[in-house]
């Protein structure tokens, strides 16, 4: 996959869905997590953070969003409910992204939506969780970014094993 990105949240509190939330990042090859006015007691993050993701990602935490320090050309972009942000499926992800979302239970503070590049939301009926939006999040990114056989036109996936070609011209 092209560029690179970070996730993160700010005031999260539960552990569980910071573990996850890592674990996550984790797997889809994220460059970076990031909290801010963190929470959460450390210990019982490592229950859901199966993948000890901390030997393989940098997490920052910072105090304050002042104190955040993104990558030179990396597009802070705000996951949340929000008349403003742009529906998920929509959306064109920059090359170089932290995606941001809010705490359980709450919204982006109106500082950190404000230092959001872009907002964008999950078209759902309702808010998920947190780290079940952040998984939508960067699956979303994974797909639209490319690096990925396109889909098929038939329901269903390719067979086992085929190989996708370009067809031959005759």
């Amino acid at each position: 996959m092209r560029g690179y990105f970070g996730v993160g949240s700010e005031r999260i509190s539960k552990a569980m869905n910071l573990g996850a939330v890592l674990r996550t990042a984790h797997a889809f090859h994220a460059s970076f997590a990031f909290t801010i006015a963190a929470h959460h007691n450390a210990r019982e993050v490592k229950l859901a953070d199966t993948s000890k993701s901390d030997a393989h990602l940098p997490l920052y935490e910072w105090e304050t969003l002042a104190d955040m320090r993104l990558p030179k050309g990396c597009v802070l972009v705000g996951v949340e409910l929000d008349d403003r942000a742009v529906d998920l499926p929509s959306f064109r992800h920059p090359l170089n992204a932290a995606y941001l979302l809010g705490p359980e239970k709450g919204s982006l503070s109106p500082e950190a939506s404000a230092l959001c590049t872009h907002l964008v939301k999950i078209p759902t009926r309702f808010c998920v969780n947190l780290s079940v939006a952040a998984a939508l999040v960067m699956y979303d990114r994974m797909i639209s970014m490319g690096g990925h056989a396109p889909r098929p036109v038939a329901a269903g996936g390719p067979p086992p094993h085929a190989e996708w070609r370009t067809p031959r011209r005759r």
